[in-house]
């Protein structure tokens, strides 16, 4: 009976720990973009540039988003008169191939995206 309730106190706290742990995508942009540009600028639309730079526009993305990345980077570029920039953030290996992705789509159109990657597993 004691191991029937210990399991069951186990199995209850594991969620409220991996919550805990979750990271939200403002924190990777609080983090890689401190002391580099501002967080969450406001343009005239009402858009937000996720990091603004003295020489780019930056989204953040998750892995599986990457191609996001791409259209809304290269909106704020025009929008700011920047150089448009993804920072795509990555929580497994096997998300690795959203990288590859990203990295392929921007190479084969030319496309005037600079790319960084968060690994965070």
């Amino acid at each position: 009976m004691q191991q029937l309730m210990l399991f069951i106190l186990i199995l209850t706290l594991l969620p409220a720990t991996a919550a805990k742990d979750k990271k939200y995508e403002k924190h990777y942009q609080a983090e890689w973009c401190t002391g580099k540009g501002k967080t969450e600028h406001v343009l005239p639309d009402r858009t937000r540039v996720d990091c603004l730079t003295a020489s780019h526009a930056i989204e953040f993305d998750w892995g599986k988003k990457w191609h996001e990345g791409i259209g809304q980077s290269l909106y704020y570029a025009v929008q700011t008169e920047k150089r448009a920039g993804v920072v795509l953030i990555l929580t497994g290996r096997k998300q690795y191939k959203y990288w590859i992705r990203l990295n392929s789509t921007i190479d084969h159109h030319q496309l005037p995206i600079d790319t960084w990657l968060i690994e965070d597993y």
